[in-house]
């Protein structure tokens, strides 16, 4: 994201130097975490529009993506979560809105688990993962299976490139079914950002946001909160994921987009920030 007002910076938390952009802004913080294999260049679509509302905008890569550093280790949850909480403690961050797109939810709700809500404001749940992807016996409504996830791993590590050209297609395509609704330019984009991620960093996320189980964290938030998803997404269905978080945080807001696959910030963005805009407001 080119712009001219943005502070670009490497922040280390737990030894990784982690890429942060902070649109400055003198009103209420809205950190955006983005989605697997992404980086904070997936939000130029909403940056704009926050930014104009009087936000601070800040977006961050994380560990093993785009420009933050990519060691070897630490793409498990209570990592990941604490790497969040390094940049929001470091730069002195309070009243914040955290903004988690699909993996990024699961940051959203391990923060609040492990770090409470006393510099939160309110939590955006954007075709998010939670509460637990993988099927097994006491997640029966969880909208993936094993042979699918065991798949995903075996394509990804036999070639990345066709993989994500593949992943990106479903992610913009209702139900997965390659009817692409964004320009070609803008898959180009994603795919682009995709092969940015350091394959050891992409492999073990993906186990991490497939496997991990967040039931219990999505017990514990108490703020605001708003559930957004795509009743068309064939990446991370709704009803297995957006339609649970939902169910889970009895007072959240929900707002389905109709006939929007997993990538709606970009497919859908106007709705997308038309309706974040009108939750971070109220």
């Amino acid at each position: 994201m080119t712009d001219s007002s943005v502070t670009s910076r490497l922040i280390e938390v737990n030894d990784v130097n982690v890429y942060v952009e902070d649109y400055g802004g003198s009103g209420r913080p809205v950190v955006l975490i983005h989605g697997w294999p992404l980086s904070a260049e997936s939000w130029k679509m909403q940056v704009p529009a926050l930014k104009d509302a009087g936000y601070r905008v800040l977006a961050y890569d994380r560990r093993g993506f785009g420009r933050s550093d990519k060691p070897s280790s630490g793409y498990d949850y209570d990592t990941l979560t604490d790497d969040l909480n390094g940049i929001i403690t470091m730069l002195d961050l309070n009243d914040v809105t955290l903004v988690g797109f699909s993996m990024g939810g699961g940051e959203v709700a391990r923060y609040i688990a492990k770090y409470g809500e006393a510099r939160l404001h309110s939590v955006v749940f954007a075709s998010a993962v939670p509460p637990m992807l993988l099927k097994t016996d006491d997640n029966p409504d969880g909208p993936l299976d094993q042979a699918k996830a065991d798949e995903m791993t075996a394509n990804l590590t036999d070639d990345e490139s066709a993989f994500y050209d593949q992943f990106t297609k479903v992610f913009f395509s209702p139900n997965g079914d390659g009817n692409i609704l964004i320009s070609e330019e803008q898959r180009q984009e994603a795919l682009a950002l995709c092969m940015q991620a350091d394959k050891t960093a992409a492999l073990t996320a993906m186990k991490s946001f497939a496997t991990t189980d967040f039931r219990d964290d999505l017990k514990q938030v108490t703020v605001p909160t708003l559930v957004m998803h795509g009743d068309a997404d064939g990446t991370v269905p709704y009803p297995g994921s957006g339609e649970r978080i939902h169910a889970a945080i009895p007072h959240s807001e929900l707002h389905v987009i109709i006939g929007g696959p997993h990538g709606v910030n970009v497919s859908h963005s106007d709705e997308f920030n038309t309706e974040l805009l009108r939750f971070l407001s109220a």
